[in-house]
């Protein structure tokens, strides 16, 4: 059984809810013990996530045996009216994994790999005003 994640205080930039979509759109069929874990939450507040996502129509989810299958709604606006003319999709795409992020990933983590991890600029960019 997996642990109970460590608590985190202060903000961060993203919130629960969006990491538990990005989650589901990593991975569709993934169990809320998988989700929590990814997320570092509770199953208890990613089932009151999945739910408050499902109750605006951000979510829905089909039972096929004892797998559930999410499927996440794109086209549908952010809900801050600072953000309510980008949909969902937009989001999702700043946060979901792909296939080769997660492989260069774990090669970076593993020195014991002989494959060059890609580089990443950390110059500070010039922020327009």
């Amino acid at each position: 059984m997996l642990e109970a994640p460590e608590s985190h205080t202060g903000w961060t930039f993203i919130t629960n809810h969006a990491r538990v979509l990005a989650s589901i759109a990593d991975n569709p069929n993934a169990r809320i013990r998988d989700i929590a874990a990814r997320c570092r939450l509770t199953e208890r507040a990613v089932s009151r996530i999945i739910a408050d996502l499902e109750q605006d129509g951000y979510l829905s989810h089909t039972r096929e045996g004892r797998t559930n299958t999410y499927r996440i709604a794109p086209g549908k606006a952010l809900r801050h009216p600072a953000e309510a003319n980008l949909p969902l999709a937009s989001l999702l795409s700043l946060l979901v994994h792909s296939e080769t992020e997660r492989t260069a990933a774990r090669q970076q983590a593993d020195p014991q790999q002989h494959v060059a991890a890609p580089q990443v600029n950390t110059q500070q960019q010039p922020v327009a005003g």
